[in-house]
């Protein structure tokens, strides 16, 4: 049973499912999928751990670490077991599911059940003084995965990030300062980035285990506990204020009553990269924003990657909203104040090697893109341009195969060479029944070359298959066919290519087999003939050697008589002397 995952890989690809789509190099926002022998994996180096392969991947191969086994470790050494479960479980479960959740969380062995809302209301409280207390600009740091990426990919921005820690550290500060450091947390919620920020040298040991809701939900079915065999019963502790519209755009401010105008050009509030990248850009402009809260995630938490059931974020923002507006009364008391500042810095990737003009144009025209017009674009092989795909490419992190345009000019190329070098004859015909294109060899069968390009078939070989084909009498034409003008015997194969309204003959010289057939079958005539001479002969001449037998047999039978007459006579002759 795994244990200790400190310092292991969050997301990974399974191999075995992964199919050469490139989705997760399009989706993944600092582009960390090295694609090596036609595998699309994830650098860990460069990852942000925002698990958008993973939610993204048609074919389930991009996958996060599952931490149940840890979990069920946790719970069998028993103690002072805590579960903190992120509010965007209102938007994830049906009501009657969540409403029963912590009685199953108290079956599995948690001795305290409540809401991370706790932590998001005293995160908003800290933010909020930091903000006040400082003019500029600032960038709320609630998403583990922006804050991944800051640190990697924009570290001159790090100067503008609220020292604070998140709500998931901060509830498990809370929780291990009621009951004790030896109190063992679990977090529970829909993010992936979270494995990743509780591993943080600065942050270990605050929180033991993180999972997924849908960890959770495989926990519950491994322990065989059934929500609906479970009875309604409350959180041990009650968050305070708006905190359980946290996960949703703008929930950070809410919580923290800095959003009393939401038009106030001095507070933003962006879900997903490519908004939060074109916010950080503007932001660069002096009085641009003073808040920023940025949520990786598009429309919030409330679309994290460790959701597998279905629906839609609008839909699980919605439930969020009408399950914070039905508990507002359920407030619980201000939480003790504790220590929540944190420090972060700059991690800098890993030059993958200095990026050489000369070697990226190598590259591009390699894939036949020297100029500019030749350049698509097209995003197919996953990146925005070309020659970023090239610059991947001299990098290490991209293969020139992944280009499908380059892919299917090679495919073409082969299909000629296949076509010239073929020991068959090939031709192509239009709907005219006029060559378009034929190959050396059937040049070299009926007595012609590149000349008899528009010209028609019949001035070369019999048209009749080609009709019949056309004609859709036959779908494929395959017979034998002698043409003695050219001393050819061929086995002739005729079909169509009908959404291209050509026709494509091949022609197999079998003159040779042929011949040698021919040459078999009159052996075997003539041996058989010899063979019934041979037969009659036989049979000739045993009746003539019976005839000469019984002739002989008479004959002998003649003589056999007379000598036995001659000695009978000469016996009588003596006894008469006698």
């Amino acid at each position: 049973m795994v244990v200790d995952t400190q310092g292991q890989q969050v997301i990974f690809t399974n191999e075995a499912q992964c199919r050469d789509c490139y989705r997760c190099v399009r989706v993944c926002p600092v582009k960390a999928i090295k694609v090596e022998g036609n595998q699309a994996r994830v650098d860990a180096d460069r990852c942000i751990v925002c698990g958008t392969c993973v939610r993204e991947c048609p074919q389930g191969a991009k996958t996060y670490r599952k931490d149940i086994d840890l979990a069920e470790s946790i719970i069998e050494k028993g103690g002072m077991l805590a579960a903190s479960i992120a509010p965007a479980f209102a938007g994830v479960f049906e009501e009657w599911e969540y409403l029963r959740l912590t009685s199953a969380l108290r079956r599995l062995g948690f001795k305290y059940v409540a809401e991370t809302a706790i932590g998001a209301y005293m995160v908003a409280r800290e933010t909020a003084g930091v903000v006040r207390s400082n003019t500029g600009s600032h960038i709320c740091t609630a998403c583990p995965a922006l804050v991944n990426f800051v640190e990697k990919y924009d570290p001159k921005r790090i100067p503008l990030m609220v020292p604070v820690v998140s709500p998931m550290i901060a509830h498990a500060k809370h929780i291990k300062n009621q009951f004790g450091t030896e109190t063992k947390v679990v977090f529970i919620g829909p993010c992936v980035a979270k494995k990743f920020e509780a591993q943080r040298q600065e942050l270990k040991g605050i929180v033991d285990c993180v999972l997924t809701f849908e960890e959770l939900e495989i926990l519950l079915s491994r322990r065989g506990i059934d929500l609906r065999n479970c009875e309604e019963s409350a959180f041990d502790e009650l968050p305070c204020g708006r905190s359980r519209i946290f996960p949703v755009e703008g929930g950070s401010l809410a919580t923290a009553e800095m959003d009393t105008n939401v038009i106030d050009e001095r507070i933003i509030f962006v879900s997903g990269f490519d908004e939060i990248k074109t916010c950080m850009a503007a932001n660069t402009n002096k009085g641009m924003g003073q808040v920023i809260e940025p949520l990786l995630c598009s429309k919030g938490c409330v679309n994290g990657p460790g959701i597998k059931r279905p629906g839609n974020p609008f839909e699980r923002r919605a439930k969020i909203i009408r399950y914070a507006k039905q508990f507002m009364s359920a407030a619980g008391k201000e939480p003790a104040k504790i220590d929540l500042k944190t420090n972060y810095c700059s991690i800098p990737v890993i030059a993958q090697g200095e990026v050489i003009e000369a070697n990226v144009r190598a590259v591009l025209e390699k894939t036949g893109k020297a100029r500019i017009e030749q350049q698509l674009n097209c995003g197919a092989c996953g990146y925005s341009s070309c020659r970023d795909q090239a610059v991947a490419v001299v990098q290490g992190m991209a293969e020139t195969s992944m280009c499908i345009p380059y892919m299917r000019r090679l495919a073409e190329q082969r299909s000629d060479r296949i076509m010239q070098t073929s020991p068959n004859g090939i031709v192509v015909l239009d709907q005219d029944f006029k060559i378009v294109d034929l190959n050396a060899a059937f040049g070299t069968m009926f007595k012609t070359g590149p000349s008899a390009l528009g010209r028609h078939i019949s001035q070369f070989v019999d048209p009749d298959p080609f009709e019949k084909v056309a004609c859709r009498q036959v779908e494929i034409h395959d017979d034998q066919r002698e043409y003695p003008q050219y001393n050819l015997v061929v086995r002739e194969v005729v079909y169509a290519l009908r959404s291209e309204a050509q026709y494509v003959g091949m022609f197999i010289n079998i003159t040779s087999t042929a011949y040698n057939a021919q040459q078999l079958q009159q052996v075997k005539d003539e041996t058989v003939q010899q063979a019934q001479e041979l037969y009659a002969h036989q049979i000739e001449m045993a009746k003539n050697l019976a005839n000469f037998l019984g002739q002989y047999t008479a004959k002998g039978e003649q003589i056999v008589h007379k000598l036995l007459d001659a000695v009978n006579d000469k016996d009588s002759f003596r006894n008469k002397k006698i």
